[in-house]
């Protein structure tokens, strides 16, 4: 029985010991730090949703007497510093929890089961869009995080880019792909790339090694989110699922040739120069600043940047991933944010009932309005894509796809951190040195073997 506690004990060798440096950062439940005595410590990364929740704060407190102070650090810090919290029993009371984190805290057992609280307990999951309160539930079947807001994947795109190609919206509409010769969606951004001399992508005398304007824009590998804003959907929509389990599995499925295959036409358009090769642009920026420059013409990226694309100084327009021509299915990753409770906070029913409030109709109305998540709630949706009609976006392409149930989850497995440390420089070398992605099958032996070992 001793492998039974190997989860946790692996976990815990990850809490590193630069984390600890900070922990002179981190703000005990009772004071300090971003907090006021009494108060329930609530902390967050996205600064573009702290006016939202700063009014539901306001409103929690006019209701129930409770105080609820809201620190926001970067995403970076923000983890080093929770971290940090949790070895030396100190922390938040509640914080935005990550699906690429909580597994670990679950196992460390340093997040408290919410359908284990009166407050949240009350809560009914059923008012969630579908799927999410799933993620967020453990194999022992208990609640960790409160759903608080839903994203999926799609294209952003340059309208008068499209348009001076000779395309239409409608065209982005109906596009498809394969890894064969790429489909219309590889005509298209060949199109729209061009050289420094003005040639397209697919007219002779095209120089693929100087190219003013990819016609895809991409910073980084994927390797660390399961390509969430990259290849997630090209893969999703060949059938291949990451594991064996929508989420909780216990095998990956890495070495799936078909998988390969579609790494590898993927990363291929590095070759052909309709995609910017590693380094190209800084990879701490992400795509939208290619889109946003000009300097690409598509770019896949999350709904939670859509007020990011919206500054752009042109007419964005949105689509949804390309069908597979050979199955006929399109997908996106489907991923969301959760409340969750410390299990050294002070006050576990304050906190709980906080929770709660933030999963109410009330909130997630507020939230909604801003026009920067798409919140958890059902009813809440609709109130966000009219914020988001008002930036002049038609915000279809990510809820369209929900609606109609073409998505997969973010995988949620054991042994996250080591699975991060194994696939990112496994994917950054396929880009960055155009490794072929057969090299990605050791690296599914080395998953699988950290589950087999820790059976019973």
């Amino acid at each position: 029985m001793a492998f039974k506690r190997f989860p946790k004990f692996r976990g815990a060798l990850a809490l590193s010991a630069t984390a600890m440096l900070a922990l002179t950062g981190c703000a005990p439940s009772d004071g300090g730090e971003g907090t006021t005595a009494g108060a329930i410590d609530y902390w967050l990364w996205d600064t573009g949703q702290i006016p939202g929740y700063q009014q539901c704060a306001d409103m929690f407190e006019d209701q129930t007497g409770k105080k609820v102070v809201i620190t926001q650090y970067g995403w970076d810090d923000y983890w080093q510093k929770l971290t940090a919290g949790f070895i030396a029993d100190q922390g938040p009371d509640v914080f935005t929890n990550h699906a690429s984190k909580y597994a670990q805290y679950v196992n460390l057992e340093v997040i408290k089961p919410l359908n284990k609280i009166e407050a949240t307990a009350a809560v009914n999951t059923d008012d969630f869009q579908e799927g999410l309160a799933e993620i967020w539930t453990g194999p022992d079947g208990n609640l960790y995080g409160m759903p608080k807001d839903w994203d999926t994947i799609a294209a952003f795109y340059n309208m008068e880019m499209i348009e001076e190609a000779g395309y239409t919206a409608e065209d982005l509409e109906n596009w498809g792909f394969n890894t064969a010769d790429g489909g219309s969606f590889e005509q298209i951004i060949a199109h729209l790339t061009i050289d420094e001399n003005g040639v397209r992508g697919d007219e002779p005398g095209f120089d693929k090694n100087k190219v003013a304007v990819y016609g895809f824009g991409l910073s980084e590998s994927g390797g660390s989110t399961f390509g969430q804003g990259q290849w997630s959907g090209f893969a999703a929509a060949t059938g291949w699922e990451a594991t064996n389990k929508p989420v909780w599995g216990d095998h990956y499925n890495l070495d799936d040739p078909t998988f390969q295959s579609t790494i590898d036409w993927y990363f291929g358009l590095v070759d052909k120069g309709y995609m910017p090769a590693f380094g190209v642009f800084p990879q701490s920026e992400g795509a939208a600043p290619q889109l946003t420059s000009s300097k690409a013409a598509i770019t896949f990226n999350g709904s939670w940047m859509i007020t990011t694309y919206a500054k752009a100084g042109f007419e964005v327009g949105l689509a949804e991933f390309p069908t597979n021509t050979d199955t006929g299915v399109s997908k996106t990753m489907m991923n969301g944010l959760a409340d969750s409770i410390n299990v050294n906070t002070n006050d576990p029913e304050g906190s709980a009932e906080w929770v709660a409030f933030m999963a109410t109709d009330q909130c997630q109305s507020v939230i909604g309005e801003q026009g920067v998540v798409f919140p958890s709630r059902k009813d809440a949706t609709p109130i966000a894509t009219e914020a988001y009609s008002k930036l002049g976006l038609d915000t279809a392409a990510f809820s369209d796809p929900v609606t109609r149930n073409d998505v997969v989850y973010f995988p949620i497995t054991d042994y996250g951190a080591d699975i991060g440390a194994l696939t990112t420089p496994a994917f950054e070398d396929i880009y960055a040195n155009r490794k072929p992605a057969s090299t990605l099958s050791a690296v599914n032996d080395s998953i699988n073997i950290l589950f087999e070992t820790s059976a019973d």
